[in-house]
């Protein structure tokens, strides 16, 4: 079945993982995306840390945002290189770039240069810091960008720590890159109706202060900053979480407390404490809610991770157990709604990857394929844009495609 995205040419001139993991959901809900490298490649490939130690092991950093596009190589500090890249934006429908203003300004490749070849081309710059501003040409990764930046490391350290609470690998890189596939989506859809392209402009620090939006709103609003509380102090004892006899963690999360309360109870084997005048409803277990969570602590640390499962597998509330990585691979769940699909790299080993967090017509997204190698189809490309063989054999002999 084609994709919502199938027939749609992308032009990426992008590194890491912001910019490119758009490309990627792109490419696996069916658009054609060319992925345009400096010969040295995207220096994404190259990245090595303790997740993917095994250089013989396929690369997640480079599988989750590449996979699925076409590799070109193109030198554009060569005039020759940028004047290819301008043939294959021609038959483009979008073009994205993570490139700061003054690189896209010496290279040649920024809105007014692009739209020159193509007008109603949908040109994405996507950000550190924003497009306007003193920091418009200072690089931006998430963990400063979003994480610290927009607040969220502020929020997630708890008083006196010894150290800030650290981010997950490309944590707002993914969140941002789905942020630039929806508004390439929407840009799109204006241009189907408008005919006019759009600029489209996503920054990792206006994503990351988007998800902050609740605690930006009540400091704006005079409330000064939501508490950072622990969780022998949370207002609503069952919106909490619970470590389990195995040290394992239970996460409550029953907002509508009074609904859930005496089922919780029961199912717990506590069902005194329903009708325990300190807990009876909601402003009484605020008020009490230390000795509520104290009474919690103890039922639920009385038995392991296991037995809760079984125990709460019929509870009416919203509640999870903290997983590990290795139970959300083997999660079920995950599994009958396609979210893990099987992809088979070029050395035929298969490895999965996530699926991109949109479905359309009841089909999982599937991975076009592994990431390209550095290149892979650049004689490809070329060829397909209309230039002859024995040009292209020019353009390699003269450095533009390294």
């Amino acid at each position: 079945m084609p994709g919502p995205f199938d027939g749609v040419r992308v032009i990426e001139v992008a590194s890491w993982t912001f910019v490119p993991g758009a490309g990627a959901i792109m490419a696996d809900l069916g658009a054609d995306v060319i992925k345009v490298e400096p010969p040295t490649g995207d220096p994404q490939r190259a990245l090595r840390n303790a997740l993917n130690a095994d250089d013989t092991a396929p690369n997640p950093f480079l599988h989750v945002p590449n996979r699925g596009k076409r590799s070109v190589t193109l030198d554009l500090q060569s005039p020759d290189g940028v004047a290819t890249l301008m043939r294959l934006v021609t038959s483009a429908d979008v073009f994205l770039t993570s490139y700061l203003p003054k690189v896209r300004s010496k290279l040649g490749i920024d809105v007014e240069d692009v739209r020159a070849h193509n007008p109603s081309v949908i040109y994405v710059r996507g950000t550190g810091w924003g497009s306007a501003g003193a920091m418009t040409d200072v690089g931006g990764f998430d963990s400063a960008a979003a994480w610290s930046a927009a607040g969220i490391q502020h929020k997630l350290t708890p008083p006196g720590a010894v150290a800030p609470t650290a981010q997950p690998a490309a944590f707002f890189d993914l969140q941002g890159s789905s942020a630039i596939a929806g508004a390439v989506g929407m840009a799109l859809f204006r241009r189907e109706r408008t005919g006019e392209g759009s600029v489209v402009d996503v920054s990792l620090l206006n994503t990351g202060m988007w998800v902050m939006g609740p605690d930006l709103a009540a400091t704006a609003a005079g409330s000064g900053e939501l508490p950072r509380m622990e969780r022998s102090d949370a207002p609503n004892p069952i919106v909490n979480t619970y470590r389990t006899s195995d040290d394992r963690w239970l996460n409550l999360v029953c907002l509508q407390a009074d609904r859930f309360w005496a089922e919780l109870c029961e199912l717990i084997g506590r069902p005194e404490l329903a009708e325990d005048a300190r807990f009876a409803d909601s402003l009484s277990r605020y008020v009490n809610r230390e000795a509520c969570i104290a009474e919690l602590d103890a039922a639920f640390g009385s038995r392991p991770l296991d037995d809760w499962r079984r125990v709460l597998s019929g509870f009416s509330g919203v509640w999870s157990a903290a997983a590990t990585f290795g139970e959300v691979l083997a999660s079920e769940q995950a599994a009958d709604n396609g979210y893990l699909p099987t992809v088979t790299g070029a050395d035929g080993r298969d490895f999965r990857l996530v699926a991109p967090p949109y479905q359309f017509d009841g089909a999982p997204g599937v991975p076009a394929g592994p990431a390209p190698e550095l290149g892979q189809h650049t004689e490809e490309v070329l060829a397909e844009s209309g230039l002859s063989w024995d040009r292209i054999s020019e353009l390699r002999d003269g450095g533009a495609l390294g």
